[in-house]
Parts: C-alpha cells; structure tokens; sequence
C-alpha cells in the first residue's frame, strides 16, 4: 500500500483556511477509504490538538509551526528527510509549501500566489521576498500542483511558470457543520455581516466606510467578527460616528456565529485577493445571502448566486447593501439560487480528485526514475 506523507508543520491552529482545508480533506479521504495509508508530520502546536480527523498515524516532528525559522528549516529539509527515512511513496503539501529537493514525487496545494499578485496588502511586508522563494522553490520541485479556483492557476501559470498539464484545478466546498442551528430562524431585514481577521487583503475599512453612506434611517446594523486583540477598525467607527450601528467583534463561538449566519439579512465580502471564498459556500448552503466585492474570483464561486459592488468602493457597497435590504423578493431569489449553488461543490469531490492527483504524481515520478 503507497505511503502518502502529508506535512502538516502549518498547522497550528491559526492559519484559519489552510487548515480548515486541511483537516476538511482528509477527514473526507479517511471516510472514502483509499488504496494509500497515511502519515502526518505535525508541528508541535497540533500534537497538543484533536488528531481524530486525520486518517493515519500522526508523528511529532518536534518543530513549532510559529517559530518562522524553525518552520522554514523543516519545510525546506526535515519533510524530505523523514519522508525519505520511511519510505514514503508521495509527499503531500496541503499549505502552499513543499521541501527544496527530495527523493520521493511532491504534490503541493497552492491555494493562491498573492505575495507575487498583491504584495502590497499583505500584513508582514517582511515576509514577501523569503515567502515568494519558498513557493518558487517548492514548486520547481513538485510533480504536480493542486490549486482551487481557475483564477489561482492562472496566478501559477504567470507567477511560477508550471507546466499547466501538471496543474489540478480543485475547487474547495463549505465547512462540515460550520454554522450550525438548532432551530430555523427567521432573518432580519436590518442585520449585515462580515466575518474574518483584519489583514489589509480583506479590506473591512470599505465596509465600514459604506455604513457612513448609508442614511441613519435607512441604516441597517453591522457585525464584523474574526479581530485578534485590539480591533483597527476601532478609530475609523468612532471617526464615523457609527458606534450605534456598526458592532466589532473578536472570534465568536460557533454557536453565536451559527445564530448570527441564521438570521443575518446578509453576508458581506469585500476582500480585494483571495484564491477561493469559503464563507460564500457556507453561507449559500444555509440560504444565507451573499454580497461579495466584483472579482475574477469571487464570479467563479459566487456566479450568478450573488449580489456584487464594486472592490474598494463604499458608495457601491452602500447602494447594494440599501437594494438589497429592501428587496425581500431578491433576497429570497438570493437564497434559492444560493443552495442550489452550493450542491456543485462537495468534499467529496474535492478528495476524489485529490486521489486522483496523488495517483498520476506517483506514475510520473515512477516515469522519471
């Protein structure tokens, strides 16, 4: 039975979508059952974590996935070495990453490329040149790449220079359980939200700015959710005045963000980069409306499922979220279109063609020896 080594060094608990991806996937592959078996080489910040989903044996490789240096270290040599030590068939990089050189065939998930695309809205700027080699890197070494959205591979086609017959397009799916509810509810024609933490690529302050667009008698209330201790949005709402009607929160529990999703009028998504939306298929899949900033990339999930306004432009916004909130007819249009949206996207048929990747890396690496 081929040996998949699958490094998990980035998963810690903190790097929000790469993990969800991560644990969806293989939670999914473990309920599949597969010709492979499977190790995960865990940072330390997982070993202290629930494991369950993981379909194999867990090994602790002793190296925290937030110390920059020592992660660095173990994504570049120590995946390859303790992958070559036992013997592994395939080594998969479920976090963008893959080691410098090895000895067995590599598949990498690159989710998106925006230290090369949007360099300019990432948080740490310090980070840009070493992060853009490490993917440059690991990519000249891959046998394949998997990514989740057309708009990625053509970022990898531009940016890294792969070959595009070895390139897997994957689109991911919702969270399993993620907005839970224990009753239905009924939604509120006066209740906008937006979740997620506050990198610039996000682009919450065009959200915030767009509620000061809004007459005060026509104005809906705002839940931002997802800051990490003190929110920077804090001085624009007071600049605005909008204490009265725009609330920040830090990560909320499940249940109150499940309450939230269940009778918000809709979900705002102003993020200027990204490689797929995730919170656009959760909330499509509890009828939840969706408002989502005009990209390439947000079309290619959201389609004709969504409502959209202009990317970085609060009048824009403020005249859909005033639209929408008073069309009770299109929000309901929104919701029907919305869940059926959502059934062309599953994890199961993102872990079937995962395997299917998996198998045609291990034919080409076979071919090359």
């Amino acid at each position: 039975m081929p040996l998949v080594f699958v490094n998990l060094l980035q998963t810690t608990g903190t790097k929000g979508g790469l993990e969800i991806y991560a644990r969806e996937l293989y939670r999914t592959i473990g309920e599949l059952g597969s010709e492979y078996s499977y190790v995960g080489f865990a940072s330390r910040e997982l070993m202290e974590k629930d494991t369950s989903w993981f379909p194999g044996n867990m090994i602790d490789s002793g190296i925290s996935g937030e110390n920059r240096f020592d992660w660095a270290r173990g994504e570049l040599f120590t995946v390859s070495a303790k992958a070559k030590k036992l013997g592994a068939d395939l080594i998969h990089g479920p976090a963008m990453l893959g080691p410098l050189r090895s000895s067995a065939p590599v598949v990498i998930s690159v989710h998106d490329l925006l230290y090369f695309s949007h360099p300019e809205l990432m948080q740490n700027k310090l980070f840009t040149g070493p992060v853009k080699w490490m993917e440059r890197r690991g990519a000249a070494n891959a046998t394949r790449l998997i990514t989740i959205s057309e708009y990625s591979a053509s970022a990898i086609r531009k940016y890294l220079k792969f070959p595009d017959d070895r390139i897997d397009v994957i689109p991911l799916a919702g969270r399993t359980n993620s907005t839970p509810s224990s009753t239905p509810k009924t939604r509120r024609n006066d209740l906008f939200l937006a979740i997620g933490q506050r990198s610039p690529y996000k682009d919450f302050a065009t959200v915030v700015r767009s509620w000061a667009e809004i007459p005060p008698t026509e104005r809906p209330r705002l839940v931002i959710t997802g800051s990490f201790g003190e929110d920077p949005l804090i001085p624009l709402v007071k600049e605005l005045g909008l204490e009265g009607s725009v609330e920040l929160k830090s990560w909320v529990p499940t249940e109150e963000l499940g309450e939230l999703f269940a009778t918000a009028t809709a979900l705002i998504d102003s993020t200027l980069a990204t490689g797929f939306s995730l919170p656009t298929l959760e909330a499509m899949a509890i009828g939840l409306p969706v408002l989502l900033a005009d990209t390439e990339v947000f079309r290619e999930v959201g389609a004709d499922a969504a409502d959209y306004f202009g990317p970085g432009d609060p009048l824009d916004l403020a005249r859909a979220v005033r639209q929408l909130a008073a069309a009770p007819t299109r929000q309901a249009e929104l919701t029907a279109l919305g869940l059926a949206r959502t059934t062309l996207f599953s994890w199961e048929k993102v872990a079937t063609a995962t395997l299917e990747s998996f198998a045609k890396a291990i034919s080409e690496g076979k071919r090359r020896r």
